[in-house]
């Protein structure tokens, strides 16, 4: 009985032992899947345009945002209100994407070490953010919050906001020349508190 020849190119048995081409192809399936999914969402309205009421972040309220990203806040809190009834209960409205249409990147995601911030803008007085961010547990005695009283005594940067608007413009925030032009100003002798907490404080107002 002759050998019958095995028909070239890929087979089960070729994918299976080769490690290298498992791989690639493992990479190939994910990445046409990813796209397939992730594509159609920059053409979709509801993740692109901002939902009424919400605007791009003043200049202070920007630099806010830079040292709440630089302290690592968004380990601890998510800024996003999953669409369950236990969520909207405690936190307000659930998320919507067009809240976040000028957050490069967005504050979204799963951590809560401590609380949801998507609707802190407004529960609480500036004057309790301090306390909180100064000693946490001065106003909250359970927290596990690190506390951070440097914030009070250091300056906002005022050299770099201008630069960074200019930046997100080109991402697609309608920042005037006139909004850029006038940031430095409006950031220049505040503290990296008073920054931080006008960030606080404007989170998640549209959808209140």
């Amino acid at each position: 009985m002759s050998n019958q020849a095995q028909p070239a190119g890929f087979t089960h048995e070729k994918v299976e032992t080769s490690n290298f081409l498992m791989i690639v192809l493992i990479l190939l399936v994910v990445a046409i899947g990813g796209l397939v999914e992730i594509v159609p969402l920059f053409f979709q309205k509801s993740t692109t345009v901002a939902i009424e009421g919400v605007k791009p972040y003043g200049a202070l309220q920007l630099a806010g945002r830079d040292i709440y990203l630089r302290e690592g806040c968004y380990n601890c809190h998510s800024q996003m209100i999953r669409p369950f009834r236990a969520e909207t209960l405690r936190y307000g409205h659930y998320s919507v994407a067009g809240e976040s249409v000028y957050d490069h990147p967005f504050q979204w995601g799963s951590k809560r070490t401590g609380p949801d911030l998507a609707r802190v803008g407004g529960k609480y007085s500036d004057e309790w953010h301090r306390i909180h961010l100064n000693n946490p547990r001065d106003v909250v005695p359970e927290s596990n919050m690190p506390a951070y009283p440097w914030l009070e005594k250091t300056p906002a940067d005022d050299a770099t906001i201008a630069a960074h608007m200019k930046a997100l413009r080109v991402a697609g925030v309608p920042y005037t020349d006139e909004q850029i032009a006038k940031a430095p100003a409006e950031v220049k002798g505040k503290t990296e508190m008073d920054a931080l907490v006008a960030y606080l404080q404007s989170l998640g107002l549209a959808l209140k």
